[in-house]
């Protein structure tokens, strides 16, 4: 496991401030910490491992934050916690003996089609709308998929159990935001458990991160419980969309050396 110098560590408390504060509202804080921790020299696993981590304590802050206003209710959501972070677990055994190139093809397409669907979603604020699905249905299949996903592949998770939120659960925006913390969280530790089990992650620099993910974390859960939808929904597409360029710009994304092949 790489030790990184001083410099190093400084630019990634940085990265782990800012991921911090964007992923409390909009989801995506891994845009900003896994390019990080790669240029730091740090692997693929290890970087996916590390920022799992980190994730942890920045998504567990938020969780607190916005459960200390009323937001999620900790104890109701316990159940679709436990399947969040156990479908993050298969996920992340799944990732072992799956290529993962065809869902890294899908995915930037998947994440302009959801930046699309609040750009143009009529009433898209923070009042809670018809639910299309029960709770319990909800919870019992579409939680343990996203967690599957994260812990499987992880870019782009925290948005889409945002449009679950909103399209599927009927939540408003504000209150879509602090659930997807809570089982962001979930599907972190999951996923986290699974990377120490293999001896992926580095525990020194990933605990560092998240000391200081903490503090960005719960300044951006501060500004989105002022701000609510107004600043969330713009957030949520400008990382979507970021997210989806950095993905087909990325030289060894599969589409790109199809294309190039």
């Amino acid at each position: 496991m790489i030790d990184p110098a001083t410099d190093i560590i400084l630019l990634l408390c940085i990265a782990a401030f800012c991921g911090g504060f964007i992923d409390s509202i909009a989801g995506g804080g891994g845009l900003i910490t896994v390019p990080a921790l790669l240029l730091a020299g740090f692997s693929p696993v290890q970087a996916l491992a590390t920022n799992k981590l980190q994730g942890v304590f920045g998504t567990g802050a938020a969780t607190i934050t916005y459960a200390s206003k009323g937001l999620v209710d900790l104890r109701r959501q316990l159940v679709p916690a436990v399947l969040s972070c156990a479908g993050s677990v298969v996920g992340a055994l799944v990732a072992t003996v799956i290529p993962g190139d065809l869902l890294r093809i899908a995915l930037p397409f998947l994440l302009i089609a959801i930046a699309i669907y609040f750009v143009l979603k009529p009433n898209m604020d923070d009042i809670d709308r018809a639910e299309r699905m029960s709770p319990f249905l909800f919870g019992l299949s579409i939680v343990p998929l996203i967690g599957f996903y994260d812990g499987m592949f992880g870019p782009g998770a925290g948005s889409f159990f945002m449009l679950a939120f909103v399209s599927l659960a009927g939540y408003g925006v504000l209150k879509a935001t602090a659930h997807t913390k809570l089982l962001n969280f979930a599907s972190n530790v999951g996923g986290l458990a699974f990377f120490a089990a293999v001896g992926a992650v580095s525990w020194k620099v990933g605990l560092m991160m998240g000391v200081v993910q903490v503090l960005g974390a719960r300044m951006g859960a501060r500004l989105a419980m002022k701000n609510g939808a107004k600043l969330i929904k713009p957030l949520l597409v400008i990382v979507c969309v970021a997210l989806a360029l950095r993905l087909l710009l990325d030289p060894a994304h599969p589409l790109r050396v199809m294309i190039g092949g």
